[in-house]
């Protein structure tokens, strides 16, 4: 009964007419930069940090949320119409929704991709909703060693997930940890590792950073490839509308996908590419129709949409209760929290109640508008993928590097952001992730702290971290995620050398 009063309350604040108004820039601009080829949502909202640093909090995480949604949307056209997922887990959408494109229905696998997402964004932030305050019961009873094994859970299945090899993704880690390790030191005031530098006292900015890797990097990967003649998109032709045959197929598909999507996004490590790629095995497995598949079946586009979107919404379980990021995009969130020196996690719920009921319950009210918003805009969405791209990545630049120094005016920032296109464009060129790095730099200072709280307690025993049972249960979840990987890759060579 206390959920249903709180999200009536977080209605009352979603209703006010800002917050109406952030939650529809969030979502036209999250569907119109998640349409473009290559930019994704997790580019989009790290693009928008600095522009949204002196908004109101609650607006703009509202914004952020409308951009996470319509970017997941936004995907899904680019992999219809141009066979160009912009992220990973709009691969699967690509396979079958670009052959019913080029068999003149495209129409009917937009609509099903949006009805499907919608659909299933709204079971799944109604999940995200009942399932979020009973964690929060639990996570207010730990300790600063049940706090410190939660990070090490979160830095290794971030790294172990992300990138093509889990030794990859620990390097970027390393590389967030050391910079998350800059500034002023909070228990003892000295400073460490600012290299006589006074603009890096108070530490690096972790907007500075979100926008140097994924906006600045990523402009330089795009020049570096010389993609200049894209694939031309494929025109919507006919109705845009489904048939009665198409609503048939579509709706087990949807809520199947929503069943798989949602407690694999809220999984640590689950992400959306694994309940994707289920969803479209087992609709395959279950269609009355499976000759279809490979040419253009609809279930091919309507599960995986809908377990894509559901998981988009279980990512949000573990950012805004345990403040874990199991997504790129929701690592870039958690930078959108914390430049408001809002952190995540079950004190969000005490601490910021008000702002995380309205988030929940403007979740909704974007769904709603990106449902009425995308299949009538459809053409707007499909003459922005005519954008050039050397003039769609020269705006990036001129825009993170505006916003930025507008959010933190100095030379310093101007440089570090600088820098870290430069270290974005070569993790891009040698494919180490990125998120992880993100992750590193603002978890890490909080791991730091816990460790040092959890030995002062203890007079200097590391011992403390395994008596209780709750962190030695998570210190051992965190080494059986680390090593298995490994031993997985092994054991595929010994067999491989066997045969």
């Amino acid at each position: 009964m206390d959920t249903f009063s709180f999200l009536i309350d977080g209605f009352a604040l979603a209703i006010q007419p800002a917050n109406l108004i952030y939650a529809a820039i969030g979502v036209l601009i999250g569907t119109a930069v998640g349409v473009l080829p290559g930019i994704g949502p997790a580019l989009t909202v790290a693009l928008l940090l600095p522009v949204t640093f002196k908004l109101d909090p609650g607006g703009s995480i509202i914004m952020f949320a409308g951009i996470y949604y319509g970017g997941m949307y936004g995907g899904s056209t680019t992999a219809i119409l141009l066979n160009a997922p912009g992220e990973s887990a709009s691969v699967v959408t690509a396979l079958e929704g670009n052959k019913m494109a080029r068999a003149g229905r495209g129409g009917p696998a937009l609509a099903t991709a949006a009805i499907g997402s919608f659909v299933a964004a709204l079971v799944a932030t109604a999940g995200l909703a009942v399932l979020a305050p009973y964690l929060v019961k639990i996570a207010v009873k730990f300790g600063p060693w049940d706090y410190f094994g939660l990070m090490l859970i979160a830095f290794v299945t971030v790294s172990a997930t992300f990138g093509s090899s889990p030794l990859r993704g620990l390097t970027s880690l390393a590389f967030g940890l050391w910079l998350g390790l800059m500034g002023i030191d909070q228990l003892t005031g000295q400073a460490r590792l600012t290299f006589g530098v006074p603009g890096l006292l108070d530490g690096v900015e972790v907007t500075t950073l979100a926008v140097g890797l994924f906006a600045i990097g990523e402009a330089f990967f795009v020049a570096s490839r010389h993609l200049y003649k894209p694939e031309k998109p494929i025109p919507v032709k006919g109705s845009i509308w489904m048939t009665r045959e198409d609503w048939k197929r579509s709706w087990k598909p949807w809520l199947r996908g929503t069943v798989i999507g949602f407690p694999i996004g809220a999984l640590p490590a689950g992400g959306a590419e694994i309940p994707t790629f289920l969803s479209y095995t087992i609709e395959r497995k279950l269609s009355s129709k499976p000759e279809e598949f490979g040419r253009g079946a609809i279930e091919g586009v309507a599960g995986p949409e809908a377990a894509n979107n559901a998981s988009a919404a279980g990512t949000l379980v573990p950012l805004l209760t345990l403040g874990l990021p199991t997504s790129a995009t929701a690592a870039v969130m958690l930078a959108g929290f914390q430049q408001y020196n809002i952190q995540p996690g079950p004190l969000l719920f005490t601490q910021h109640a008000d702002l995380v009921w309205g988030l929940v319950a403007s979740l909704f009210i974007a769904n709603v508008m990106l449902l009425v918003l995308n299949l009538p805009l459809v053409g707007i969405w499909v003459k922005l993928l005519k954008i050039p791209l050397p003039w769609l990545y020269a705006g990036i630049l001129v825009f993170a590097s505006m916003g930025t120094l507008a959010a933190n005016p100095s030379v310093t920032e101007l440089l570090l952001l600088t820098g870290f296109g430069v270290v974005g464009f070569v993790m891009r060129r040698y494919d180490y992730p990125i998120a992880p790095a993100v992750v590193g730099l603002i978890l890490g200072p909080l791991a730091d702290s816990a460790l040092r709280r959890s030995l002062q307690m203890s007079l200097g025993d590391p011992m403390i971290l395994v008596q209780h049972p709750s962190s030695a249960i998570m210190i051992g979840i965190a080494v059986v995620a680390l090593v298995a990987p490994f031993v997985f890759r092994g054991l595929a060579k010994f067999r491989q050398d066997e045969d």
